[in-house]
């Protein structure tokens, strides 16, 4: 069952199950192209931030590492590794 980027549990990998584009700006949405941010694609959660639950979050998508903004991971949405 997909679960959004950001409940994962770290540092077990997962692919994208969809992205919810429509809760993403414009810009949000072409940035996440450009990075390859697709369904299918690994990703893995690295970090959370602790400020409150609302901070960023680092993934790794692929083999890049990137910072994502809380509200931008929660249009992500990822089926666990089994």
């Amino acid at each position: 069952m997909p679960v959004p980027l950001a409940s994962l549990p770290r540092h077990k990998p997962g692919s994208v199950a969809m992205v919810d584009w429509s809760k993403l700006s414009e810009p949000e949405g072409r940035r996440l192209r450009e990075l390859g941010l697709d369904e299918g694609v690994e990703v893995e959660l690295l970090h959370k931030s602790g400020l409150l639950g609302g901070g960023p979050i680092a993934c790794r998508i692929g083999r890049m590492i990137v910072a994502l903004r809380r509200h931008v991971a929660s249009a992500i949405h990822v089926s666990p590794a089994a």
